[in-house]
């Protein structure tokens, strides 16, 4: 019996390993983005002690996704040439320590190499890694799994700023720093440890692809450049949000306790646009999942543009909440149903490498446009703008996957 059957395979060792993965992929998830979503309730502490501009405070986490981005490719190749268990506890280990030094420092270098390198490292493998290995492992219910292992992300964003909120508050923000990195480190080495390539090599993708196609191949496509601009398009307002989501919000008068809430109501919804979108993207393939999310995100960048209260601002990061755990979850299915899973590592990690480079130009432009406006606005309509565009990239992709020749 082929330990990877879907929702019909017997009770084995095999199958439970399974639920191994994904457990390793969701604790992997809770730490890398919890604790980045968190690093929004240090601006103020920094503003205060260095007084710092948010460029600067921006900067570094593009730096880091610059990184994430670069070593995406590299960590996708070696989890499908060694597995993914040492890599995750190396990059892992190296995002916990970053974290921990950040407690010491005192000048803009030190931020931006610590954060940039450190952290970037951390993030590179976390997606690409935890999740091309999710779908590797399950065919029949890839989407919902890989939902599943996206939901760690949302308790991630719900738990881990309002505890870094209470250490800030409670103790100073260099000791929040330091354990956060421990915690960090302990966990991501705990959870690689769950993480196991499949026992076999059976890589048949449901949901239209009629073929594996190799990393070569699926580049001199039409379709895979597609997919890498949607992705440059979107991914600006999966990061900028919920880093400057926070300070925005005590710009309009909520304390940091109360705006770091935002961040959990993003997290919380987004575990609905998880699910939803992991159970639809199996159903419906990967460009409706993809419309599924788009719409919603357009609609609350819009909404954070226009919305000039308190309530309105949490009403509005509800929607944004299920178009942001949409979008985590629907690429790598996606991926998969177009180019099967034989070099699902190397091309999620080259996709999200366009992701990256968005990604880390959203944050630092919000930023410069924060202390040039003293507004977010243009900022919004900016990131509403570039999900516009993705949007109507997504329409052009074919519904089901057609054959690929070397």
């Amino acid at each position: 019996m082929n330990a990877r059957t879907g929702a019909t395979g017997t009770m084995n060792s095999r199958f439970d390993e399974r639920y191994l993965v994904v457990a390793g992929a969701c604790l992997t998830q809770f730490m890398v983005i919890g604790v980045l979503f968190a690093y929004g309730l240090f601006f103020k502490e920094l503003e205060a002690e260095f007084g710092w501009s948010r460029t600067l405070l921006s900067g570094c986490l593009s730096v880091a996704f610059l990184v994430m981005g670069v070593l995406a490719v590299v960590g996708g190749r070696l989890s499908d040439q060694f597995g993914p268990g040492r890599v995750l506890g190396v990059t892992g280990l190296l995002y916990g320590v970053g974290y921990l030094l950040l407690a010491g420092i005192n000048e803009p270098w030190q931020l931006f190499v610590l954060y940039g390198l450190f952290v970037g490292v951390g993030m590179s493998t976390h997606d690409v890694v935890t999740l091309s290995t999710v779908a590797r492992w399950f065919d029949k219910r890839r989407g919902m799994m890989t939902g599943i292992a996206k939901v760690g992300t949302a308790g991630g964003q719900v738990l881990v700023p309002p505890i870094a909120a209470f250490l800030i508050v409670g103790f100073g923000w260099r000791p929040a720093l330091a354990v956060l990195g421990v915690a960090c480190a302990v966990v991501l080495v705990a959870a690689a440890a769950l993480m196991r390539k499949p026992p076999d090599t059976d890589t048949s993708s449901p949901g239209g692809a009629t073929q594996d196609v190799s990393f070569d191949a699926a580049r001199r496509t039409r379709l895979f450049w597609t997919l890498c601009a949607i992705q440059f398009l979107f991914f600006p307002s999966l990061v900028t949000i919920p880093i400057h989501i926070v300070v925005h919000g005590m710009d309009m008068g909520m304390t940091a306790t109360r705006a770091a809430i935002l961040v959990s109501v993003i997290g919380g919804c987004s575990v609905a646009g998880r699910l939803i979108v992991g159970a639809f993207v199996d159903r419906i393939g990967g460009k409706g999942a993809l419309l599924l999310c788009l719409v919603p995100l357009i609609a609350s960048l819009t909404g954070f543009l226009l919305v000039e209260t308190v309530s309105l601002l949490f009403a509005t990061a509800v929607l944004y909440g299920f178009a942001h755990g949409g979008l985590f979850t629907v690429v790598a299915p996606t991926i998969a149903q177009y180019f099967g899973t034989r070099a699902l590592g190397t091309l999620f990690g080259a996709i999200v490498f366009f992701g990256t480079l968005g990604g880390a130009l959203g944050p630092v432009m919000a930023g410069w446009v924060f202390d040039m406006a003293k507004s977010y606005d243009l900022a919004f309509g900016m990131l509403a703008t570039l999900a516009a565009v993705a949007l109507l990239l997504a329409m052009s992709l074919p519904s089901r996957a057609k054959p690929i020749h070397p």
